[in-house]
């Protein structure tokens, strides 16, 4: 069969280059001067020296490529997105009022979660749509006394992304934007002015599944609830530089590669180019077809989920079987909303999503 086109949500397709060289590390890894240490990542003590200059050196890369200001701090975590859904108002509500805004069902989740620390409302909602557009930020009713709003900046399974995170404060709300930005981070810049904690799961522009990253403003931290777990106190994860616990080492190495391999490759910006290019490849195909159609809203289509429909759906699995045969592969559209589904995250190389609209043409 030989190497596909993986279109999978998550865990995603990964850089051909960092695959290949943590196969050639795999039982013996190498540091910067290309001296042996006799051993893989996957053995090596986390508090070792080793480890330590893999973990350093990928928080080092980080910073840098998505600009994070000083006085934000990085924490690799474990958990998931998912996860974050409790250790998010563990350690901000401090068992308050919380305000969500609900663009799919990423959002939704969030908010069921967090009404387990303190009242979670909505501040606006675009499931009457059907989460094809997002609410104007004009439009929130965010209360005086919330704690923070939360956003999800790009919904995985409904394909609608927050091309311009709101400014909360020309909207005169005083609560920092929490931001889960799972299934875009290092897509594009992140305008950390706006931002008061930032999160997301690594296993789809970062690495493979296992890691969790927080960036988060230095004055949030220090105020979880006193039921909140050790290894979750942003505060505690901080201050022993993700080592409060055993942190997901080999996660953490792979993601380092990924983010050397983005720099040499432009950065962030270089990477938005490539993912405009891309995007725009594959939704004016769908625009111009009789056969697909994309039902988000032009101004909030995701960059990286495209979610699409054929117009006769009796033909869904004549599809799916024709695509895998055409090495295309995970097109299937997630089971809460059907259809298809194409992920084109930073790794997937332009030669995919060609391949993809080649393929539709043809069918």
């Amino acid at each position: 069969m030989g190497r596909a086109f993986n279109f999978s949500a998550g865990p995603a397709v990964m850089p051909e280059a960092v695959l290949q060289q943590a196969a050639s590390e795999m039982l013996d890894w190498h540091d910067s001067q290309g001296r042996s240490s006799g051993m893989s990542v996957m053995e090596m003590s986390h508090r070792g020296k080793e480890f330590i200059s893999i973990y350093e050196q990928a928080e080092t890369d980080l910073r840098e490529l998505l600009a994070v200001p000083t006085h934000f701090k990085i924490l690799f975590m474990q958990g998931g997105g998912l996860a974050e859904n409790a250790i998010v108002p563990l350690n901000l509500s401090q068992g308050g009022a919380m305000d969500f805004v609900l663009t799919g069902s990423w959002s939704q989740k969030s908010l069921q979660e967090a009404g387990k620390y303190g009242t979670a409302r909505v501040a606006a909602s675009g499931q009457a749509e059907g989460f094809t557009t997002l609410p104007s930020p004009a439009t929130w009713q965010v209360g005086a006394d919330s704690r923070y709003v939360h956003i999800c900046s790009n919904e995985t399974i409904h394909g609608v992304e927050f091309h311009e995170l709101p400014d909360l404060k020309a909207l005169g709300c005083d609560a920092p934007l929490v931001v889960d930005f799972s299934s875009h981070v290092a897509s594009r810049p992140v305008e950390w002015s706006r931002v008061g904690l930032a999160f997301g799961g690594a296993q789809k522009n970062l690495g493979p599944a296992g890691l969790t990253l927080v960036i988060v403003r230095e004055d949030l931290i220090g105020h979880a609830l006193p039921q909140c777990p050790s290894a979750f106190d942003y505060k505690l994860v901080a201050d022993n530089q993700s080592m409060y616990n055993t942190p997901p080492t080999y996660s953490i190495y792979i993601a380092g590669l990924v983010f050397q391999w983005l720099k040499k490759n432009g950065g962030i910006a270089g990477m938005e180019q490539r993912n405009i290019a891309k995007a725009q490849l594959l939704y004016d195909f769908l625009d111009n077809s009789s056969l697909f159609e994309n039902r988000v809203a032009k101004d909030c289509r995701s960059r990286m989920n495209v979610p699409f429909f054929l117009r006769d759906e009796s033909r869904n699995d004549a599809f799916l079987v024709g695509a895998k045969a055409a090495n295309l592969l995970q097109l299937k559209g997630h089971k809460s909303v059907g259809g298809m589904r194409a992920s084109i995250y930073n790794a997937m190389p332009l030669e995919g999503v060609q391949a993809l609209v080649a393929y539709m043409r043809e069918f």
